[in-house]
């Protein structure tokens, strides 16, 4: 049950992000080339697991992203306020799918999988 709810909340923060993003008629070009580019930071997992749990986790946790957005809507900045809300649709949408946040252990095990 509170597995379902976390992939729940996920779409319900994609949805969201979806909604503000064309609400405030951002480029929808600019967000399906920077959608998927959070997960960039799975290249820690080069260097090894708990570089990339950490650099994996940094990146995909909503307080950074919504932080993003906040700084655009207080700079009147629409190019601050896409990449706040693309961030934090691709976390949301990994919510949704599944995704987790990441535990040092290995890449498949993520706090949704020990909910």
């Amino acid at each position: 049950m509170n597995k379902m709810l976390l992939h729940i909340e996920g779409l319900v923060i994609l949805s969201l992000s979806l909604y503000f993003y064309s609400y405030n008629q951002l480029s929808w070009v600019l967000f399906f080339v920077l959608l998927l580019a959070p997960d960039i930071s799975m290249l820690g997992y080069v260097i090894n697991k708990k570089i990339g749990a950490v650099l994996y986790n940094i990146c995909h946790t909503y307080s950074l992203s919504i932080g993003v957005v906040v700084c655009g809507v207080v700079l009147s900045n629409q190019i601050v306020l896409a990449i706040g809300i693309i961030w934090t649709a691709h976390i949301g949408m990994d919510r949704a799918v599944g995704f987790g946040l990441k535990y040092p252990t290995d890449f498949k095990d993520t706090h949704l999988n020990r909910v």
